[in-house]
């Protein structure tokens, strides 16, 4: 059979959301730390957080600034900063540089990543945008404001997830 017939099918799309404190850059690199067979059937497009660092970042002396950070958050992680203006800034990104079918998030990346699809399903965040329909979570957590883990985990979702979970070591 000739090749007339078929289409050529897209890799999937996936926005990445990198750690607190550090860039798209930086998870660029991180990720491709993955098997080369991985990364080659995926198109990934990294993304800087709208806020630079307010602090001191966990990652200086291993990897260059700028760094930054989606939100900030209080000692207990359960009261948000600039939460709504993050939504806003990745919806508008998404737009912008989509279609995307999924998300990948590494550390607070990955707690966005894990709450989004939750808030799209109560149309909360990313009317504008198609639905998320993977997520893959590395080092993640689950938002903690009532509100927004109400919002984001009351009802269940068909949303495929992949969850890396282990611990950390600086090789």
């Amino acid at each position: 059979m000739g090749s007339e017939g078929r289409s050529i099918a897209r890799k999937p799309r996936f926005l990445c959301l990198h750690g607190f404190r550090t860039s798209g850059e930086i998870m660029k690199i991180q990720l491709h730390k993955w098997p080369k067979s991985v990364i080659d059937r995926l198109d990934l497009v990294f993304l800087d957080a709208p806020f630079p660092c307010q602090g001191k970042s966990d990652v200086e002396g291993i990897f260059d600034p700028p760094y930054y950070e989606w939100f900030q958050f209080n000692k207990e992680f359960t009261e948000y900063t600039n939460f709504e203006k993050c939504l806003e800034y990745l919806e508008d990104r998404m737009i912008k540089l989509g279609p995307f079918d999924g998300l990948i998030g590494f550390s607070q990346g990955a707690i966005l990543s894990g709450g989004l699809p939750g808030l799209q399903a109560k149309g909360i965040a990313f009317q504008k945008v198609p639905k998320i329909k993977f997520v893959i979570i590395i080092g993640g957590a689950k938002l903690k404001s009532a509100k927004l883990a109400e919002n984001a985990y009351s009802s269940s979702l068909e949303t495929l997830s992949l969850h890396f979970l282990g611990t950390f070591c600086k090789s």
